[in-house]
């Protein structure tokens, strides 16, 4: 610590000193990081208002089906067709419309393929080798077989890589509707061989197949106000932009597959026996554990034979973006009911063998906790079920169903890290029927918008499923390596699903830190939560843009944010709050050398003629948590007559007596803004705590002050003790100076 002298700010006068200061910069919005965003956001309007809701021309397009698909078992081949009744509810004619043929994403040679850069790896598998070097290309993709009008005219298309042109005579205006019949097949995937985010998983034991079939039906591109069609390509990353519609859709399978889908199964009489369909009864009222449905018992009979006969499932679903399917005879059923509101939703799950006693035991009642945590912060879930499937190696989620990796091993036996990764992607994609199921955001532009939003969530379901859950995403010194990595491979958080090199980190892990980063320190968790519900109701079952929720977030909690979402949500400033000076002073009424000049204001225009106190720095200033003589109250004689003349004796008994004065400089070594959390330990074991907001480096932005008028001597200051703020370097974060512990320690 400097040696250095101040005053005392005491009793409400001002010590000041004449001083220049340097003009502000006018404009510079990159050097003033407390600057609104008005440079960053879309300018709001009829559609999107400036609070961040949806405004009074808000609309969106409407995509009905009429589906009937056929899953060839022996072939792993899906047949299919469907009728689109597409509603154009925008003020604009549309003089064509653009479908999604994500399944194309699969073909050889493809753009997506072409775009990637190769390397030769000296080591390769015989089987990785041969499938790279030695087979032909699989074929893979959609292969359309027409495309008609409601009269059964064909229509002119046009197919470009994973996007689909239908060419139209005549523009549809607004308020028409137009129907559209289409007719494909493709090859489905073994996607633990080829990767993909459905397909099938081979068990070669038995020689079943577990089918999770998504992404399987030529599908209409968003229509918005935002950038008209979302037709961008399908490159792999970035997923899916979906209008909502009604879905009918027929599923033919061998007769003894169990399906579970998107929707509610409306021929249950037909596909499940008399008994099964006793069991279902019975876990809709079953709210605290699972009734199974199909046991496991029936599916190992089932899964010895191979059915030559045909079963079709039929399912409805209201007011869904997309729709999913899981098929197998080697599933294992069960369910239970969940009380959501004045509503009561069926959790599900289905399941190979492999996947007991672990499944059986967690899956379904993951389900239900899922559900229950993501109401009580967003809405109540308005589907009728949720349903969670087996599928190892697989993490992915549609409307109502979703699939899921982590299994036992061959045993039985379930490590610790397995159980607990298995219900971590349980409450992930179970959560992602509320983000971006229902808030639909654009995954293909914003994947940090359903991801991150759902990592939150995801955390904070499991801290209540279990305080000392170990979740990946959320705490804030998790994401401490990735902000203080190379720059070079840092994207802001805004950045398109194709351009970022560490897709986890940037969109899963950072943008749910910064969320709670702004529950648990900047805004607090009553504002925090009422914003954060109030814009998942404003833009459930709509399409919201990233300037919807940062303008929704401050308008229902009066807090400015601007300058977090800037920083981080649009730079790759990480934050390193330090301490960089400590100074003790004590009471005096002989100025220094350094002060005896100095001019004390009274009011605005004033100077105050004195007697005054002072402040200055001690002799034993480096080791001030130890002042052998620190001057008290009533030894000045001059403040003492002041309070006797001032006070009664009823206020005297209620002053304060410090005999320590600290002046404490923070700096900001790191770029991001954040609020300064700051513990004081004493000398007698006991503590302070206190919080400063981001904007105490509003007119400085390398340094603040802070002033502590003790009772007590200070032993120690330590800055965010509990890693709150994902500070990059905690060796500055402490006075005097603690060692830290390298990574080999």
């Amino acid at each position: 610590m400097k040696k250095l002298s101040l005053l005392l700010i005491f009793p409400a006068i001002l010590l000041a000193q004449e001083k220049t200061v340097a003009p502000k910069q006018q404009g510079k919005y990159d050097t003033n990081k407390f600057s609104q965003m008005y440079d960053l956001l879309a300018t709001p309007n009829m559609f999107r208002t400036a609070s961040g809701a949806p405004g009074p021309a808000y609309y969106q397009q409407q995509a009905d089906y009429k589906i009937d698909i056929e899953l060839d078992d022996k072939k792993s081949k899906l047949n299919g067709s469907e009728v689109i009744t597409y509603s154009n509810n925008s003020p604009d004619s549309l003089e064509y419309l653009w479908i999604q043929l994500d399944q194309n994403q699969a073909k050889a040679k493809t753009q997506t393929s072409l775009a990637e850069s190769e390397k030769i790896n000296p080591v390769l598998a015989l089987e990785g080798f041969s499938s790279k070097y030695l087979k032909k290309d699989l074929e893979r993709g959609f292969n359309i077989e027409y495309v008609k009008d409601s009269k059964g005219n064909p229509m002119s298309y046009t197919i470009n890589e994973t996007m689909m042109r239908i060419n139209l005579v005549t523009p549809l205006k607004p308020g028409e509707k137009i129907a559209l019949a289409i007719k494909w097949w493709y090859n489905i995937n073994n996607y633990r061989k080829e990767g993909g985010r459905s397909g099938y998983e081979l068990f070669e034991k038995d020689g079943n197949k577990l089918y999770v079939i998504a992404q399987f039906y030529p599908r209409m591109a968003v229509y918005n106000d935002v950038e008209g069609w979302q037709n961008m390509q399908f490159w792999g990353s970035g997923e899916f932009a979906l209008p909502f519609g009604n879905f009918d859709v027929n599923i033919t399978v061998p007769a003894d597959h169990v399906i579970d889908a998107t929707g509610e199964l409306t021929n249950r009489s037909e596909v499940f026996t008399p008994e099964q369909v006793k069991r279902y009864e019975q876990a809709q009222k079953s709210f605290d554990k699972p009734v199974v449905i199909v046991t496991q018992a029936e599916a190992e009979e089932t899964e010895k034979g191979f059915s030559e006969k045909k079963k079709t499932w039929k399912f409805s679903a209201k007011n869904v973006r997309d729709f999913g399917i899981a098929s197998s005879r080697k599933f294992i059923y069960d369910a239970m009911a969940v009380k959501i509101g004045n509503r009561v939703v069926m959790a599900e799950s289905v399941y190979p063998k492999e996947a007991n006693p672990l499944w059986g035991e967690t899956s379904t009642m993951t389900v239900a906790h899922t559900l229950k945590s993501y109401s009580s912060h967003t809405f109540d879930y308005p589907y009728p079920k949720a349903v969670s499937v087996s599928a190892e190696d697989q993490g992915m989620e549609y409307p109502m169903i979703c699939w899921n990796f982590g299994r036992p091993d061959e045993n039985g036996v379930t490590s610790k890290e397995v159980k607990n990764g298995m219900i971590g992607v349980v409450i992930h994609e179970v959560g992602h029927t509320f983000f971006p199921m229902i808030v639909n955001s654009d995954e293909r532009q914003w994947t940090w918008m359903d991801e991150g939003l759902n990592s939150f969530l995801e955390y904070l379901a499991e801290q209540e499923l279990d305080p000392n859950f170990p979740s990946r995403r959320g705490p804030a010194k998790n994401i401490v390596p990735y902000m203080s990595g190379d720059q070079k491979f840092l994207e802001p958080i805004m950045s398109n699903s194709e351009t970022i090199h560490q897709f986890g980190n940037n969109a899963y892990g950072k943008p749910a830190t910064g969320l709670n980063i702004l529950r648990e320190v900047v805004m607090g968790r009553e504002l925090f939560d009422y914003a954060f519900k109030t814009y998942a109701n404003r833009w459930k079952f709509k399409h919201p843009t990233p300037e919807d929720f940062f303008r929704t977030m401050e308008d229902a909690s009066a807090v400015d944010l601007d300058w977090f979402f800037r920083g981080w949500f649009y730079s790759t400033d990480f934050v390193d709050i330090g301490i960089k000076d400590v100074k003790q002073y004590y009471v005096s009424e002989t100025p220094t050398t350094d002060i005896k000049d100095v001019k004390v204001k009274k009011g605005r225009f004033g100077f105050e003629k004195g007697p005054f106190v002072y402040l200055v720095a001690g002799d034993n200033a480096e080791v001030s948590a130890s002042s052998k003589k620190p001057l008290k109250v009533e030894d000045v004689k001059s403040l003492a007559d002041y309070i006797n003349q001032t006070f009664t004796a009823e206020e005297k008994a209620e002053l304060q007596s410090p005999k320590y004065f600290y002046e404490v400089e923070f700096n900001k070594p790191g770029g991001m803004i954040m609020p300064i959390l700051v513990e004081i330990t004493y000398e007698d074991g006991t503590k302070d705590n206190y919080q400063y907001p981001a904007q105490i480096w509003r007119k400085n932005n390398d340094t603040a002050k802070k002033v502590y008028a003790t009772s007590k001597a200070i032993k120690s200051i330590q800055i965010d003790p509990k890693l709150m703020t994902a500070d990059i370097d905690v060796t500055n974060n402490s006075w005097p100076k603690a060692e830290v512990k390298s990574k080999f320690d």
